[in-house]
């Protein structure tokens, strides 16, 4: 059986589990060994949510129009809401198996609360409001997952920012355990093609403790008690990618991957108090202690923006021209940029228009997403601080920030070869899980129009990607495998279904098999499609005139 596992570990970072402790992590080398290793780049911002998404879709934030945990549902001033799993509307990986008959287990990963169904079974992610929702698809999984775990299967550990930490550190440890357990038990109690599973352990864990484990950070103290606690923990996740591997069987293809990474929190930026001392934003009165900002405290009708601005037309009381929004937002780039710490010196912030970073702007996106420190600092929202820097979290104890790079590892087993860099992208997951199980690309288009190019430079492509590629062109296969066939539509109908017939074998052996053909009469290709499963098509379009001028076969010519 052709199977795929892929564990996703949140937060793991590249500079322990593929540099410093890698040696020490035996399973995880094996796969190394086997396959491809590297850092994989993280969406802007790199951040859980949508994160997890976007590697599952292909989708960059601005595609999916989710920016982060809370998104504007409008303009109005407080409707930010929750971007669950109803908020998306791009096909994950599992929605496109499922259509193309291949089935799928999925645990844990983010964003998918409330499940949605699928062939296979799903039990939703640490999103979820607690056990007594319907968190499984289908329903009834959900009485067993206990059993699975082999104790209580934990959603989520309760509060990971706390100063209670020897709780923590226990709570997160029997979650990791409890959850690939119940992955297990599930991925060895049935055939699934697709299997994959995000613990939240490595997140939870490095906000926790990053002071007390990385001698870099400003806090850390040698010697302290809880010095080696991730070092420890990311030796047992190794045991548990271990114990995985040999459930999973094999012949199985394993990839481990994470969203991003995670690195010394410097501090602080008090973003709302920066905001008042440079005249964008006014409140009705300041707080006499430090609050959370919240949208009743604001004088509206001065406002200027967090990172989204208050425009005319645009909010119910805009105060920004739309005339004057592009100087405004290049103003406040260059003072966030400028701003430094304590000291005055400068800490690198970087500020990002949205429709310069993402293929597509949906809903309503931040008007600046801001990098205090380039992620060395993160944004602190309360008011009432009396200054603009904090070297404590203002929300919880919290050491840790995100890193742009995650994790991508991949023993792809039999004789793949993925391709191989210092970096890969996030949203390169998703067409390298689809691939590795094989489709038939279907060019159709006139005679001229680009079906043979194209499939030629897409077979490069993949190619240096390390998969099986086949091209069936129609001029070849006329030469070969229909000789003696005319162009009446029974003819044609006949060459087509010879290409479909090899283009299934090739598919169902996990091949990428691309056909380019003259194929006018949807019916055949329907039937090929139906034949197939796996089974995408694009049409070539091109201009009369540019076919004319072409003209490869003299076709055109001759009419």
């Amino acid at each position: 059986m052709n199977r795929l596992v892929v564990i996703g570990l949140d937060c793991l970072t590249p500079q322990w589990a593929l540099e410093a402790w890698l040696d020490e992590m035996p399973n995880l080398k094996a796969l190394v060994e086997k396959g491809v290793a590297g850092r994989l780049r993280s969406t802007i911002p790199p951040i859980t949510v949508p994160a997890w998404t976007a590697m599952m879709t292909s989708q960059d934030p601005g595609m999916l129009g989710v920016y982060g945990f809370r998104n504007r549902a409008s303009y109005e001033y407080d409707s930010l809401q929750v971007a669950n799993a109803s908020a998306i509307q791009a096909s994950t990986v599992w929605n496109i198996l499922s259509r193309n008959r291949l089935r799928s287990l999925v645990m844990g990963v983010p964003q998918t609360y409330p499940p949605k169904p699928l062939n296979g079974i799903l039990v939703s992610g640490f999103m979820t409001p607690g056990k007594e929702a319907t968190f499984t698809y289908p329903e009834g999984i959900k009485g067993l997952l206990d059993q699975a775990a082999g104790g209580e299967y934990v959603i989520d550990v309760k509060n990971f920012r706390t100063e209670d930490k020897s709780a923590l550190l226990d709570s997160v440890k029997e979650m990791t355990k409890a959850r690939f357990r119940a992955f297990r038990a599930f991925l060895k109690a049935d055939e699934f093609d697709f299997a994959m599973m995000v613990e939240m352990g490595p997140d939870r864990l490095q906000h926790g403790f990053w002071r007390f484990c990385d001698p870099t950070h400003r806090l850390y103290e040698a010697g302290n008690p809880y010095e080696d606690v991730l070092h420890d923990y990311y030796l047992a996740v190794d045991e548990e990618i271990g114990r995985t591997v040999e459930a999973a069987g094999e012949q199985t293809s394993v990839m481990v991957v994470s969203d991003h990474g995670a690195q010394a929190m410097e501090g602080a930026i008090c973003i709302n108090e920066w905001l008042q001392s440079q005249g964008y934003l006014k409140l009705k009165e300041q707080p006499s202690e430090p609050v959370r900002l919240t949208a009743d405290m604001i004088d509206w009708e001065h406002y200027y923006g967090r990172l989204f601005l208050n425009v005319a037309g645009r909010e119910p009381q805009g105060c920004i021209a739309k005339a004057d929004y592009e100087a405004v937002r290049e103003e406040l780039k260059a003072g966030l940029e400028a701003l430094g710490d304590e000291e005055g010196r400068p800490i690198g912030t970087r500020v990002f228009r949205p429709e310069e970073v993402y293929r597509e702007v949906k809903r309503i996106p931040p008007d600046m997403i801001v990098y205090f420190g380039d992620l060395h600092w993160r944004s602190a929202g309360t008011v009432g601080q009396g200054g603009w820097h904090l070297r404590e979290n203002d929300t919880g104890p919290d050491d840790a920030n995100h890193l742009p790079d995650g994790v991508f590892v991949w023993s792809p087993g039999g004789d793949r070869s993925p391709r191989r860099a210092e970096r890969y992208q996030i949203y390169d997951i998703a067409p390298s899980i689809l691939t590795f199980f094989g489709f038939t690309l279907w060019f159709t288009g006139l005679s001229g129009a680009g079906k043979s190019t194209l499939a030629q430079r897409v077979r490069e492509i993949l190619l240096e990607r390390g998969m099986k590629v086949e091209v069936l062109d129609g001029d070849v296969v006329r030469q070969n495998l229909s000789k003696g066939l005319g162009f009446s539509k029974e003819d044609r109908d006949t060459n087509i279904r010879r290409i479909g017939f090899v283009c299934n074998l090739l598919t169902r052996n996990d091949v990428v098999a691309i056909a380019a053909a003259i194929s006018p009469y949807r019916a055949i290709r329907d039937e090929n499609r139906k034949l197939i499963g796996r089974f995408v098509e694009v049409y070539c379009k091109c201009d009369l005139d540019t076919l004319k001028e072409r003209d490869p076969k003299g076709l055109y010519e001759k009419a």
